[in-house]
């Protein structure tokens, strides 16, 4: 099994280039499903989560090439197995995501109950109810969701609780309706106008995407389309923190930083000096690191997916950060990891309260879900000695090639056996 080893202590300097966002690649790929005609989407990272997409895609039947540009062209012109079996769900929840698609374009869907990294339960019960609202008859089989419907309806859907990959997979369900959709308490979050931009771009009819309210016009049919993937906020805010920690000045180019107002205004509170223009931002340090209070919430808040980099920024920063989880309830697990390599941190409940030490010691550890190991390299990057962040599966599922993009910044990091 893969690790990396991390020699701390070096300062990250230079210029970065930031990778298509996952969170947005995952439902455009399934979107290829809702047409026959050819959708060609560029700026796709190449991560363990979109082979895995792509391979659930291939083997419904879709045909599918990549080229050297990381530009993948789908044909969903032939779909004969309209099923998303456990053994590809297991691996990752969003495979979820093609519920939707499959039930509008071809009225019938067989879905495993989702896995993924285990950070909490996120039922996919809004997800069935909009797709029932809209006529689907839903039906549980050995651990399956199977969902069948003639033609989907027009209907008013009010979210029970805010849920992103559930106002995607209705949002792609809606596009082939019969008649006016409307989902209401929608997910705000920047790949959900992402998705929107691309299904638009196939001759959807959407409005009010990046708002909590979502009206979509169903048409007959949507055909191909050319679409870019946006840069990923959280790869982006990753590399800030991780320059941020080690005192380091660096430049990440092909970004979006209006989707990170929240992040960088942390940062800024944290004593970093932080720069930006259309498509880049520069960090650089401006007096002692200090530690920082947040409360992840759903997008523009503070996002939950930044919150275990954040516990590791406040770990070796001045005084006392309290940090409030409130999206997912198993979202400190990184903690206990933190700790083996010298952090003070205390959880109670859904708090982690966590106080800044003069250093971090290297150490062996284990990433335990995505966000939660980069956190451990962040952390591993101003550790005294080795760390050695074993796991790093996990980290291959979200971040391109990670340990090339850090040592040209200058750390010493590598993978080994």
């Amino acid at each position: 099994m893969e690790k990396l080893a991390i020699d701390g202590g070096a300062p990250l300097n230079g210029e970065v280039a930031i990778s298509g966002a996952k969170n947005a690649a995952l439902p455009i790929l399934c979107a290829g499903l809702l047409t026959a005609e050819a959708l060609h989407i560029g700026n796709v990272p190449h991560l363990r989560d979109v082979t895995t997409m792509l391979s659930l895609l291939g083997q419904m039947g879709m045909s599918i090439s990549v080229n050297e540009k990381l530009g993948v062209e789908l044909r969903a012109a032939n779909i004969h197995h309209p099923e998303a079996p456990y053994e590809m769900v297991k691996t990752m929840r969003a495979s979820v995501l093609v519920l939707g698609p499959l039930a509008a374009r071809f009225g019938e869907a067989r879905v495993s109950l989702p896995g993924g990294c285990a950070i909490g339960l996120r039922p996919v019960d809004q997800h069935l109810k909009g797709l029932q609202a809209m006529g689907a008859t839903i039906t549980m089989d050995h651990g399956y969701m199977i969902v069948r419907a003639p033609r989907l309806k027009g209907v008013r859907i009010c979210m029970d609780l805010v849920t992103v990959t559930g106002t995607e997979n209705l949002m792609m369900a809606a596009t082939l309706a019969e008649g006016e959709t409307v989902i209401e308490n929608a997910a705000r979050e920047p790949e959900i106008t992402d998705l929107a931009a691309c299904l638009t771009a196939m001759g959807a009819n959407i409005q009010g995407a990046g708002s909590d309210k979502i009206t979509i016009q169903g048409v007959a049919k949507l055909h191909g389309a050319h679409h870019r993937v946006m840069p990923d906020r959280i790869e982006t805010g990753t590399f800030l923190v991780a320059a941020a920690v080690t005192r380091g000045n660096v430049r990440v180019t092909g970004a979006r930083p209006t989707t990170l107002d929240a992040v960088l205004d942390k940062l800024r509170e944290a004593g970093v000096k932080i720069e930006s223009g259309d498509d880049w931002i520069s960090i650089a340090p401006n007096g002692k690191l200090q530690s920082v209070n947040l409360r992840t919430a759903p997008y523009p808040a503070f996002p939950t997916d930044m919150q275990a980099q954040f516990v590791a920024l406040n770990s070796v920063a001045d005084g006392t950060g309290v940090v409030n989880e409130t999206i997912f309830e198993n979202r400190f697990m990184h903690v206990q990891e933190l700790r083996r390599l010298g952090a003070d941190i205390e959880v109670e409940g859904n708090t982690a309260i966590v106080k800044g030490v003069p250093h971090l010691d290297g150490a062996t550890v284990m990433a335990t879900d995505l966000r939660a190991s980069a956190s451990l390299v962040i952390a591993g990057l101003v550790a005294r000695g080795t760390t050695i962040v074993d796991r790093i599966y996990h980290l291959d599922r979200g971040y391109e090639a990670i340990e090339e993009k850090l040592s040209r910044l200058g750390a010493r990091i590598r993978r080994v056996s």
